[in-house]
């Protein structure tokens, strides 16, 4: 994981810079994010790890797969990692520049863990909520985990706020122990 990280990171702040220089950093996003699906279906996996598909070959497949949602210089980059056995970074390499993006634009990513599925009135309140706490945009992301018993776990940042019933059982289970 920490390898991927390394590998992709250079990879990822060659790309934001160069969507920032051109405006594009949403067109980017897509284009990314397009090239990650491509790449994580099955079909395409087993290509990537046959060593009797070339790299031309593959390219070639990717491209078509992509059609007009890939402009030129995506394409680029899909050559380069094509090229040089790096297409296992592509997800993180998205995330990174999502990351780099988020920052850019003064948004926070959450990660909204939730005991039970949220309405998306419940969410906006949430959200306003955590947006006048920390005084920017958030951009939220909800996931479900039926451990949490009842209410929510929220990620933002290095910083938890846990307010589901498991997470309260357990901090008055430390407490009664103390």
């Amino acid at each position: 994981m920490a390898e991927s990280i390394t590998i992709a990171r250079p990879y990822a702040e060659a790309v934001f810079k160069l969507a920032k220089e051109k405006n594009s950093l949403s067109q980017w996003s897509e284009m990314l994010s397009t090239a990650a699906q491509i790449t994580a279906v099955a079909p395409i996996q087993e290509l990537i790890s046959n060593p009797n598909v070339s790299a031309s070959k593959l390219k070639e497949i990717i491209f078509d797969i992509g059609g007009s949602k890939l402009n030129d210089e995506v394409r680029n980059l899909l050559s380069i990692l094509i090229d040089n056995d790096r297409v296992a970074i592509i997800p993180k390499l998205v995330e990174m520049y999502e990351q780099l993006r988020a920052n850019h634009e003064g948004v926070l990513e959450a990660n909204v863990i939730s005991a039970f599925s949220i309405s998306d009135r419940q969410l906006d309140k949430l959200v306003a909520a955590l947006e006048s706490k920390f005084n920017r945009k958030v951009k939220a992301k909800v996931s479900i985990d039926q451990e949490l018993i009842g209410g929510v776990k929220i990620e933002i940042g290095d910083e938890v706020i846990d307010s589901s019933i498991s997470g309260k059982l357990e901090a008055m289970s430390i407490a009664l122990k103390s």
